[in-house]
């Protein structure tokens, strides 16, 4: 099956090609967890998170994983392609042009062939290990259960200075959201992608998937994580694009909380 597309400018969560009709998985069967790495510039850490994932997964639950290389100017595209010769659960989808994490998860999530999907950073400070508590905590809800899972870096290995910058923007955030979740800002986290497709989008939507879970009636699970430093590449982000934006989308989604309404169906005939 060939899964590699150039998204369009216009849209990047559509392609050039379609997608074929059957996922590729280790013994072909369909996948039910999607694992959704959005990337930009992390060549140096391709190889070790793949080899991560199917560590932790190949044998548990049949899954498929999707980079989405978001404008990569380094070897970042290259090492996947090399990669899917032996990993056949591995897929790439570039965008044209950067357009953002966000939109970057929204474009694997569209393209994903399981039910539920996992998102990790590409920079391997999530492990990849964590991922079947996360799936067994969600299968302890219940069949196709609208909730998500959170990861929770209780002991995080960053700065002292974006430790402190976190825990500030956690407490703000959470106090004006309330959106029940210690760590909204880590990267793991698993849910259905129906749920996800149902959420309003927007730029930086990723920050806020707890807070958009519960705007739909659903319920958010937080789950002890290993986080680990940074080994290679550099960062993405700065103090000042989390801070003066991190506080723009969280008046905008108050915005969105204050006018959702979550209907009770009484009957269905």
């Amino acid at each position: 099956m060939t899964f590699e597309k150039n998204a369009l400018p216009e849209d990047p969560a559509l392609s050039q090609a379609a997608v074929a009709n059957q996922p590729e998985t280790m013994d072909g069967s369909v996948p039910e967890l999607s694992v959704v790495v959005p990337v930009k510039n992390e060549a140096e850490n391709i190889e070790p998170l793949v080899n991560e994932i199917v560590a932790a997964l190949r044998g548990n639950v049949a899954f498929e994983i999707i980079y989405v290389d978001d404008g990569s100017t380094d070897e970042t595209t290259t090492i996947v392609r090399k990669l899917r010769a032996s990993v056949p659960e591995l897929h790439l989808i570039c965008h044209e042009k950067s357009c953002g994490q966000s939109i970057a998860v929204l474009t694997g999530v569209k393209n994903a062939q399981g039910d539920l999907i996992v998102t990790l950073d590409g920079d391997g400070q999530n492990d990849p290990a964590d991922i079947p508590q996360m799936l067994e905590r969600y299968r302890a809800e219940g069949v196709n259960a609208r909730a998500l899972i959170a990861g929770w870096r209780a002991n995080r290995h960053d700065t002292a200075m974006k430790r402190v910058q976190s825990r500030i923007a956690n407490k703000v955030r959470g106090g004006l959201l309330k959106d029940e979740t210690p760590d909204t800002g880590c990267g793991i986290k698993l849910f259905r992608r129906d749920d996800f497709l149902a959420f309003p989008r927007f730029n930086h939507m990723h920050r806020f998937l707890p807070a958009l879970m519960l705007r739909d009636g659903g319920k958010v699970y937080s789950v002890a994580v290993n986080h680990r430093p940074r080994l290679r590449g550099t960062s993405n982000y700065s103090m000042m694009n989390r801070l003066w934006v991190g506080i723009v989308d969280i008046m905008g989604v108050m915005w969105l909380q204050a006018r959702a309404k979550t209907p009770v169906v009484k009957s269905k005939e």
